[in-house]
């Protein structure tokens, strides 16, 4: 919630109180006499639970990740977890990442946890997300912490909460600890650890994790084809260093190369511009490795390890950078082929994604005979499907923004077992005389070209938060008829749950919880999505086009065209 400039002043003279430790007094001094613009963007809102949990700039202030916000955080959900588990002891895990003061935070949260009587596993060094998402059901937790901003900037870290079932909170659940929170005050905040109550976690949890990673992601590819498979694999300073390396190895990938200079965890990813794989800039160092050793295939995770990006051999023999839908789709066909050879389907299996991610996954889903299910931004509502729905089978799924799931042990985007699946997919396209690129142009031969584009426009601080909030409201109230000269025949308005027809000016109920997001369809099959991310001062726009691919011959050329139809709808939108 924005609040006021008297406001904001009253919340600075709390933080000036004994309440607050004397360091942070010093520091909002400071910015009082130095910094009044930057004393603002510290206590102008609170930090508030997006589609990653709670994430942002580490400083003193309501808006900033601190011991304050965090304690707080905490000690509201430990009001809750008492209040819903009033029979049993409370056991909480905590998982962090590489980032700055990563490991003081999660001391933190220890320590008020332990305060409140609730069991706490903390691992004794940073572990990847997805294994956090696993500990939580391994060790029958009843919520789980992970001290992680992704792949944000340096100066960012974060705080995402995952319920019993080992998935991100979702509701009711956000919005009644949110509740409880907010009736916090500071002085509520319990600090007097309880080491009793704290026990550290390490090879334990590490030895099933990848154990199952490697059971999950591992499928009928001889040792022969994977001694012929060349890997190089970069942590961009991340936790997957702890993981994937093992994964690889127990899966009988020998032929590993990593990016040393890229290995050692820093928070301050030193060697990349952002640490993202999602920007081609991230994987420059392994690509050049790549190129040494002749690899097959390029991954780079970003910081938490649930994301992986992926650079493959064309079919000129260089290597191709592909994006988060390319991979996805290669990745769900091949789940697919394999279980339909394998097991056969039974009616009740299912794979998943988001509304802005390529529509060509329902294309593969019909194709299959198997069900699609789309879900909002974010992975927590592809776990909620699994939990509403245990008679079905989840065989995976993925969003466009880089994060893919195989099967259910593991309730978030996991690129640990996405990695080795990845290298599965290298091995055993290339024993049969293909590859992972070629296999990609063959089902875009099969079920249509789809090309995608994400733009995302960066708006930083309250200036930029309420310019984001105006673009958002311009497109509801005077939305584009025409689109680069296409008709808008669909505008799906996930905020009023109405999905509006402009051809017959009819209407139907969006059966998804409500979300900040709008969708236009045009009538050559054209999708665009306007959304304010979750988690980081941007709006992002998501424009799929689609063509069919007749010859795999005519890929280049046809990739031509829908770029530049692209670019189009990119000018046409003043996105560009």
């Amino acid at each position: 919630m924005q609040i006021t400039d008297s406001v904001i002043n009253v919340r600075v003279e709390e933080w000036l109180t004994p309440v607050f430790d004397t360091t942070t007094q010093k520091e909002i001094k400071s910015l009082k006499d130095n910094n009044p613009e930057g004393l603002k963007e510290s206590f102008y809102k609170d930090l508030e639970f997006g589609t990653g949990g709670m994430r942002g700039i580490m400083g003193v202030g309501t808006n900033r990740i601190n011991k304050y916000t965090l304690g707080k955080s905490t000690q509201g959900l430990s009001n809750y977890l008492i209040e819903q588990f009033p029979n049993e002891q409370p056991k909480a895990v905590i998982a962090y990442d590489c980032r700055n003061n990563s490991d003081t935070l999660a001391q933190i949260v220890a320590d008020v946890f332990s305060a409140n009587g609730i069991k706490v596993y903390l691992f004794s060094s940073l572990r990847p997300t997805p294994e956090l998402s696993f500990a939580v059901k391994e060790l029958n937790c009843h919520c789980g912490i992970v001290l992680t901003a992704s792949h944000n900037p340096p100066e960012y870290n974060g705080y995402k909460v995952y319920w019993e079932d080992g998935g991100q909170l979702v509701p009711p659940q956000d919005n009644e600890i949110i509740t409880k929170i907010n009736s916090l005050k500071y002085s509520d905040i319990l600090f007097n650890t309880n080491p009793d109550l704290i026990q550290k976690i390490d090879q334990e949890i590490d030895t099933v994790f990848i154990e199952q990673s490697v059971k999950n992601g591992s499928f009928v590819t001889s040792q022969q084809y994977k001694d012929n498979t060349t890997i190089v694999f970069t942590s961009l300073h991340g936790t997957s260093i702890t993981a994937v390396p093992e994964t690889l190895k127990k899966a009988g990938y020998n032929n590993v190369h990593i990016v040393k200079e890229q290995a050692e965890p820093d928070g301050n990813f030193p060697t990349v511009k952002s640490p993202n794989p999602e920007e081609p800039e991230a994987l420059t160092m392994a690509l050049d490795l790549a190129s040494k050793v002749n690899a097959d295939i390029v991954i780079g995770t970003d910081p938490d390890c649930d994301r992986l990006g992926i650079a493959v051999r064309n079919n000129q023999g260089e290597l191709q950078l592909l994006n988060g839908n390319q991979t996805m789709i290669v990745m769900t066909w091949f789940l697919l082929e394999n279980y339909k050879n394998q097991k056969g389907f039974n009616g009740n299996e299912f794979i998943a994604s988001t509304i802005v991610s390529s529509p060509m996954m329902k294309s593969l889903a019909n194709a299959y005979g198997v069900e699609y299910r789309e879900v909002l931004t974010g992975f927590k509502w592809i776990a909620k499907l699994i939990k509403d729905f245990p008679e079905k089978h989840f065989i995976g799924g993925g969003e466009e923004s880089f994060g893919y799931m195989v099967g259910d042990f593991v309730r978030d985007k996991d690129a640990v077992t996405s990695t080795l699946l990845a290298c599965e997919i290298v091995a055993y396209t290339k024993a049969n005389g293909s590859s992972f690129y070629n296999s990609l142009l063959e089902l875009y031969s099969k079920y249509g070209f789809y090309k995608e584009n994400l733009v995302s426009l960066v708006k930083k601080g309250i200036d930029g938060a309420a310019e984001i909030k105006q673009i958002m409201i311009d497109l509801r109230n005077n939305p584009p008829k025409f689109i680069n000269e296409e008709k808008v025949v669909l505008i799906e308005d996930y905020q009023t749950s109405i999905a509006k027809n402009v051809q017959d000016h009819t209407a139907i109920t969006i059966d998804t919880p409500k979300s900040n997001v709008l969708i236009f369809y045009t009538e050559a099959g054209t999708k665009i999505a306007a959304r304010p991310s979750g988690t980081e001062p941007k709006i992002k726009f998501y424009i799929s086009v689609q063509e069919s691919l007749t010859e795999i011959a005519d890929f280049d050329n046809l990739q031509q065209q829908l770029d530049s139809k692209i670019e189009a709808i990119k000018k046409d939108l003043k996105l560009i």
